[in-house]
């Protein structure tokens, strides 16, 4: 997309190249046309998610700035009981209903680590990859928190990519974003896995 000013300077001129090739030229009012180029954006940034899919890839086929975004799962009451009983965390923020209602947040909240444990289980299909190590958590946000039916999805972002064993598996970095159903960030971070590579000789190979 290229802009131009108008003569008038009360618009803004749009040639627009789509996939066939074809170039369109419109003038619109500026608020219209910002509103038209924002819109874009968002679809043109959609497009690049690779959503979740049942074929896996290898370390060999991913590519640094790769997003992939998970199948969705909303977190229930029974979750958040029997996280609290496998963990031993029965905080009154996340198991009574009276208590909350004059905390924060007016009602009780899913457990964070809860939240990130179902998040890794939804990122491992984004993409399904031949993961042989989990690494590191290199850092990690607990940003909103998360009601009972809130409903979650992971992205994925390949950050960095290290081989290793002459390319047979490899490190990647990923960035993880955990949004609710708003559209809100409610966890953020970075981790490290081990991958195994898919079409390189040897590959599947220990």
């Amino acid at each position: 997309m290229h802009l131009t000013q108008s003569e008038d300077g009360g618009k803004i001129c749009a040639l627009v190249w789509i996939s066939s090739h074809i170039a369109h030229r419109a003038c619109h009012p500026v608020q219209k046309m910002r509103l038209a180029v924002s819109r874009l954006g968002r679809i043109m940034s959609d497009q690049s998610i690779k959503r979740y899919s049942d074929s896996w890839i290898g370390f060999d086929e991913l590519q640094i700035g790769d997003v992939f975004e998970s199948a969705a799962r909303t977190i229930t009451q029974a979750e958040v009981t029997l996280f609290a009983g496998v963990s031993g965390d029965f905080n009154p923020i996340h198991m009574d209903h009276v208590h909350s209602v004059d905390g924060p947040f007016r009602q009780p909240i899913a457990h964070g680590l809860l939240v990130l444990s179902i998040a890794s289980g939804l990122g491992i299909q984004a993409p399904k990859t031949n993961t042989v190590a989990f690494l590191s958590i290199e850092n990690w946000e607990f940003v909103k928190p998360v009601f009972f039916g809130d409903t979650i999805h992971v992205r994925n972002t390949v950050m960095a990519l290290e081989p290793r064993s002459r390319g047979r598996r490899g490190i990647v970095t990923w960035t993880k974003t955990v949004v609710n159903q708003k559209g809100q960030i409610v966890q953020q971070g970075t981790t490290k896995t081990m991958v195994k590579s898919k079409n390189i000789e040897g590959g599947s190979d220990d």
